[in-house]
């Protein structure tokens, strides 16, 4: 597929996304490498409009260089943003709030503590970046999962990856070292990258994902 015709497919994708208001979004493609530029309204819309190009086929990488903007009236102070994210996180059941610390400095939120689980980690992200006022968000919360075999973590995730309809896993090889799983192979599409990750932060053990899968 050629440059211009992957910049099209993008561009088309931002339009189809209803989350996404793409009048003020740019698009540059170079040997499948995206930048994208511009500005949104949100850190939300930035995080949805980074999603809809990596689902377009033939994307081999993304820079995303796109600013959040927020409108005089949905400006919020630091103090207010810090509670609400508090707030949002003890609402959700599934984030073991008590162990998870908040701080904000010129709209940046950087959530700091610890977690049993990936899955609980991401749950505090992505519950934070829909706020109003936010413009990005540092996640510094560790994994500290239960101790298991190297071999059966191995093969849990090779198994959640065959299981897997979107996935051809017999290119892909599945290391393990403690508490660290490291991805080799080739994949076809972006959106088996993010399936192989979160197949392998979804086995009880995994404290560290390193991902050197390759599109071909």
């Amino acid at each position: 597929m050629s440059d211009i015709q992957l910049r099209q497919d993008i561009l088309d994708e931002l339009d189809f996304d209803p989350r996404v208001d793409a009048s003020h979004v740019g698009v540059a493609v170079k040997d499948g490498v995206v930048t994208l530029t511009g500005y949104v309204n949100s850190y939300a819309e930035r995080i949805a409009a980074g999603n809809a190009a990596q689902r377009v086929k033939g994307v081999h990488g993304i820079a995303q260089d796109i600013e959040v903007r927020y409108p005089d009236e949905k400006k919020t102070a630091d103090d207010q943003i810090a509670k609400r994210a508090l707030d949002i996180i003890a609402w959700d059941t599934t984030i073991p709030d008590e162990h998870i610390q908040v701080m904000v400095q010129n709209g940046w939120v950087t959530l700091k503590g610890y977690a049993d689980w990936a899955f609980q980690r991401n749950n505090a992200e992505a519950a934070v970046r829909r706020l109003s006022g936010v413009l990005g968000v540092t996640n510094l919360i560790e994994v500290r999962p239960p101790k298991v075999s190297a071999p059966d973590v191995k093969r849990r995730i090779e198994e959640a990856l065959k299981r897997n309809v979107q996935m051809e896993s017999s290119n892909i090889i599945v290391g393990v070292s403690g508490n660290k799983v490291t991805l080799n192979g080739k994949i076809h599409a972006w959106h088996e990258r993010t399936i192989a990750e979160q197949a392998a932060w979804a086995a009880a053990g995994v404290s560290q994902v390193e991902d050197n899968l390759r599109i071909a």
